[in-house]
C-alpha cells in the first residue's frame, strides 16, 4: 500500500520528535536517530517540514522496486554530504559523552567503552536513509585513535572526527531488501534504546546527584552559547524543560510534580543544603558571586590558619572552612542560570 503524504505529515505533528512519521515510512534508522536525541534536538524535526515529500516518494519508490524483477546494477557510492559529516561527528561525540557521564569508573573505559560508543553514534547516522558504511572499519578506527588521547576527555572530538572519516571512505547505497514486519523493527529499536540508555540508568541508579549536576552543566552550557540570540535561548529552554511541563500536565500536581520540582531546582542550579551550609561557613548568601567566595574563603583562611590562630578550635574551623570551599568551587559556577 503506497504511503501517504497525509499521514507522513500528521506523525510528523504528533510524534515528529520520537521519529513516528520515520517508522510509517520504514526508516529505522533515522527513527532511532531521532528517539534517542528528540528530533534532532527539535532543529532537524522542523527541517523536514520541507523533506517529507521526498521521503514518502522514495519509500514508494523503494515499494515498486521491490515488486519488480531482480535486475543487478553496479554498486554506486553516495556522494558526499557535509550534513551528514557534521551529524556523524555531532553523534559521535553525543554518544561518547553519555558513556563518559555513566560508565567511566570502568577499568577499561577509554580503551574500549568510548570507542564503542562514539562508534555506534557515528554508525549510526552514516546509516540514516538510503546510505550505508562498514561499522566494523568505523569501529576499528574509533579503537585505533582512542589509545592516542586516553585519559583526555576532549577525546571525544578527535576519535569523532577520525572514526566520521572513515565512515564517509566507506559509504555505500543500501541494498534493496524485502521490509520487515512491524514486531521485528520494534524488537530491535527496542535494543537500539537499551544500550543508548543503559549508560543514564546506570548513573541515575548508582550516583544521581553527580549525574544532576553534570546534566545541569551541559544544559546550562548549551544555553549560554546562544547568549546573543535570547529569542533562541528562550525556545531551546523551553524544549529541553518540556518534559517536566508534560509531566506536570498529566500528574495535575500532587507528589510526583512536587519530586520533579525538586529535581528541577538541582538541574537549575539552586543551592542544595549543604551549598547553603558552606555559605554560611564562609559568611556569604546566596547571590554571592565565584569572586565574593575567593575572596572570603582567603580572609578567614588567614585568620583560622592553625599556624597563625593557636585557639582550640582553629583546626577544625579550618578544615570545614577549606571543605566548604571545595565543595562550592565544584558545583558552583559564575555564569549559572535559574
Amino acid at each position: 500500500m503506497p504511503k501517504s503524504v497525509t499521514v507522513a505529515y500528521a506523525l510528523w505533528a504528533i510524534g515528529g520528535p520520537l521519529g513516528l512519521h520515520h517508522l510509517y515510512l520504514q526508516r529505522d534508522s533515522h527513527a532511532l536517530l531521532w528517539m534517542v536525541t528528540l528530533g534532532g534536538f527539535g532543529l532537524g524535526w522542523v527541517r523536514e517540514f520541507i523533506l517529507i515529500p521526498s521521503y514518502v516518494a522514495a519509500a514508494n519508490r523503494d515499494t515498486e522496486r521491490l515488486k519488480q524483477p531482480h535486475q543487478p546494477h553496479p554498486p554506486v557510492v553516495p556522494p558526499i554530504s557535509p550534513v551528514r559529516f557534521a551529524g556523524q561527528v555531532c553523534m559521535g561525540i553525543y554518544f561518547g559523552a553519555l558513556a563518559l557521564l555513566g560508565l567511566n569508573s570502568l577499568s577499561f573505559f577509554y580503551l574500549l567503552v568510548l570507542p564503542l560508543f562514539v562508534g555506534a553514534g557515528v554508525h549510526l547516522v552514516s546509516t540514516v536513509g538510503h546510505q550505508t558504511s562498514d561499522f566494523k572499519k568505523t569501529l576499528t578506527t574509533c579503537l585505533i585513535a582512542a589509545p592516542i588521547f586516553y585519559g583526555s576527555r576532549l577525546s571525544l572530538v578527535p576519535i569523532s572526527v577520525a572514526a566520521s572519516v572513515t565512515a564517509s571512505q566507506n559509504r555505500r547505497e543500501k541494498p534493496l531488501q524485502a521490509k520487515q514486519g512491524l514486531a521485528p523493527r520494534l524488537y530491535y529499536l527496542g535494543l537500539g534504546l537499551l544500550v543508548f540508555s543503559a549508560p543514564v540508568a546506570y548513573c541515575i541508579f548508582h550516583n544521581t546527584t553527580a549525574t544532576l549536576y553534570y546534566l545541569s552543566d551541559c544544559l546550562s552550557a548549551l544555553l549560554d552559547m546562544f547568549w546573543f540570540i535570547p529569542w533562541l535561548r528562550n525556545v531551546l529552554e523551553y524544549i529541553l524543560l518540556m518534559p517536566y511541563r508534560i509531566l506536570c500536565a498529566l500528574t495535575g500536581g500532587g507528589y510526583s510534580d512536587e519530586a520533579w520540582r525538586r529535581v528541577l531546582e538541582i538541574l537549575l542550579k539552586v543551592y542544595t543544603e549543604k551549598e547553603r551550609d558552606a555559605l554560611k561557613i564562609l559568611s556569604l548568601s546566596e547571590e554571592a558571586t565565584h569572586e565574593d567566595i575567593s575572596r572570603s574563603y582567603k580572609e578567614l583562611v588567614r585568620t583560622w590558619h592553625p599556624d597563625h590562630n593557636p585557639s582550640k578550635e582553629a583546626e577544625a574551623m579550618f578544615v570545614n572552612i577549606h571543605e566548604a570551599y571545595q565543595l562550592l568551587s565544584k558545583r558552583y559556577k559564575p555564569n549559572r542560570f535559574r
